[in-house]
C-alpha cells in the first residue's frame, strides 16, 4: 500500500463497508419476494387462477420490479450526478426498506379481493425504483475512492453484498419452514421477513450517514444537460452493450434461484427446504468466486475475466436442467451450487468494470441504466419464458438453451466492449476511452 492510499484506507474502508451493508440489505428485500413468489405468493395474492396461472402471476409481478429499476437508474442517477453519491444512496435504501415492510403486511386475495395484487405490483414497483438507484451508486462509491490497480478487489466487497442477501433472505425462509407448519408459513410465516427489513434498514442508514462524498465527484465537473440526455446519446452503444454483457448473469442467477425452486417444488415434487438448503451452500461458494474473480480482474483485465465466466455460463446452462431434473440430490446439488459458482465468476469483475465505462459527470447514470436494463432483460423475462417453454415442452431441458444463447451474445458484446483495467477515471478521451494509469502492483495476497 502506497503512501496516498494508506492516507486514503479510512474513508476508503467505510466506503467498502457501506456499500457491502447498503446492498446487502436492498438485495434482501429483492430476494425475498423471489423466494415468496415461488413458495406462497400464487395462493395468498392469486388464488383464482390455478396453479400454473398463479405462479405465471406472481413472476409477472415479480417482472414489475425489473421494469422499474431503469426508472430508479435515471431518476437516482440524475440527482447522483447532479447532487452527490451519498445523499442518493441513503433514499434508495429508506424507499426500499419502507416498500418491503409495506408488503409484509399486506391483506391477501381473500381479505382484499383484487386490490390486493393490485397494492403489490404498486409496492413492487417501489421496490424496483428503489434498487435502481442503489447499486449503481454503491459501486461509484467504491470506484471512485479506490485506487485504480486495486479497484476490482475493492469492488468486490460490493458484490458479496447481493450474496450476503440472497444467503439472509433463503436463511430466513428455510428457517421459518423448519419451525411453522404449511399452514402457519402460508397464512403469517411468510410476512416475517418482510417485516423484519425494517430493522435492517435502520442498520444501513446508520452505515451511510457516516461515509463522505467520493472526491472525484467532489472535483468533477457538472453540465446543465440532464446525464441521461447525454449517456443516451453520447454512450448508447455503451450501454447497449454493458447490457448485453451482463443479461446471462442474471439469466442464470434468477433462473436458479427463482424458477428453479419453484419448478423443483412443484413440477418435481422436491422439497423446498432440500432446495433453499442446496441453494444456501451453493451461496458460500458463489462467495468465494465473487472475491477471486473480482481480484483476478486487477491482473488479466476486467474484459477477459468475464469472457471466461461467460463461457463457462454457457456450458454449464447445459446441463443445469438435465441434471435437476434426474431429481438424484447429489447431483441436483451439483446443478444448483455449480450454477451459483460460475455465477459468481460472473458478477466479480462488474463492481468495477460498469463505472470505468463511463465519464464522472454521468458515471451514475450510465453504470445503473446499463446494469438494470440488464436486469430488464434477463431478470425480469427469464422466468417467465422459463415457465412457459417448460410448459410447450414438458421439460425444462430448452430452458438451458435459452440460457446458452445469452450467453453466446454477451461474448459477443464483450468482445465489442475495451479493456478498462487500470483506467484514469478523471481522463476521457473523446472517443470514449481513457488514458491508462500505471497499474500499482499486485502484493503478494492478490
Amino acid at each position: 500500500m502506497d503512501t496516498q492510499e494508506a492516507r486514503q484506507a479510512p474513508q476508503l474502508h467505510r466506503a467498502a463497508a457501506a456499500a457491502l451493508i447498503g446492498t446487502a440489505i436492498e438485495f434482501y428485500d429483492f430476494f425475498i419476494y423471489g423466494t415468496a413468489a415461488a413458495l406462497v405468493f400464487g395462493k395468498v395474492f392469486f388464488p383464482e387462477l390455478g396453479t400454473v396461472g398463479a405462479l405465471l402471476a406472481a413472476f409477472s409481478v415479480y417482472a414489475v420490479a425489473f421494469l422499474a429499476r431503469p426508472l430508479g437508474a435515471v431518476v437516482f442517477g440524475h440527482f447522483g450526478d447532479r447532487l452527490g453519491r451519498k445523499v442518493t444512496l441513503v433514499v434508495s435504501l429508506l424507499l426500499m426498506g419502507l416498500s418491503t415492510a409495506a408488503v409484509g403486511v399486506l391483506p391477501g386475495y381473500e381479505a382484499w379481493g383484487w386490490w390486493s395484487p393490485a397494492a403489490l405490483v404498486v409496492l413492487r414497483v417501489c421496490q424496483g425504483v428503489g434498487l435502481g438507484g442503489e447499486w449503481g451508486g454503491a459501486a461509484l462509491l467504491i470506484a471512485e475512492n479506490a485506487p485504480a490497480g486495486r479497484r476490482g478487489r475493492y469492488g468486490a466487497f460490493l458484490q458479496l453484498g447481493p450474496t450476503s442477501g440472497f444467503v439472509l433472505a433463503n436463511g430466513v425462509f428455510l428457517v421459518l419452514q423448519l419451525v411453522l407448519d404449511r399452514r402457519a408459513f402460508e397464512t403469517w410465516g411468510w410476512r416475517v421477513p418482510f417485516v423484519a427489513s425494517l430493522a435492517l434498514v435502520a442498520v444501513g442508514l446508520f452505515v451511510r450517514l457516516r461515509i463522505t462524498e467520493t472526491p472525484l465527484f467532489r472535483a468533477g465537473e457538472r453540465r446543465e444537460r440532464p446525464p441521461v440526455a447525454e449517456v443516451l446519446r453520447g454512450h448508447w452503444r455503451t450501454v447497449l452493450l454493458g447490457c448485453g454483457a451482463i443479461t446471462v448473469g442474471y439469466a442464470l442467477f434468477y433462473l436458479t434461484t427463482t424458477y428453479a425452486l419453484a419448478y423443483a417444488t412443484t413440477g418435481l415434487g422436491v422439497p423446498s427446504t432440500l432446495v433453499l438448503s442446496m441453494l444456501l451452500v451453493g451461496a458460500a461458494g458463489k462467495g468465494v468466486t465473487v472475491w477471486v474473480s473480482a481480484r483476478r480482474s486487477d491482473r488479466w483485465g476486467r474484459r477477459r475475466t468475464l469472457q471466461l465466466a461467460t463461457g463457462l455460463a454457457v456450458l454449464w446452462s447445459l446441463v443445469l436442467f438435465p441434471l435437476l431434473e434426474t431429481v438424484r440430490r447429489p447431483l441436483m446439488f451439483v446443478a444448483l451450487a455449480g450454477a451459483m459458482v460460475v455465477l459468481g465468476c460472473l458478477l466479480g469483475p462488474l463492481a468495477a468494470y460498469l463505472p470505468e465505462l463511463f465519464p464522472t459527470r454521468v458515471r451514475y447514470t450510465g453504470a445503473a441504466l446499463t446494469y438494470n436494463l440488464g436486469g430488464v432483460v434477463g431478470g425480469a423475462t427469464t422466468p417467465l419464458i422459463a415457465t412457459r417453454l417448460t410448459e410447450a415442452f414438458g421439460t425444462a431441458e430448452p430452458v438451458g438453451w435459452y440460457l446458452a444463447v445469452l450467453g453466446a451474445v454477451a461474448l459477443l458484446c464483450l468482445r465489442l466492449l475495451p479493456e478498462t483495467r487500470g483506467a484514469d477515471l478523471t481522463v476521457p478521451l473523446p472517443d470514449g476511452r481513457r488514458r491508462r494509469a500505471p497499474v500499482l502492483e499486485a502484493d503478494p495476497a492478490a
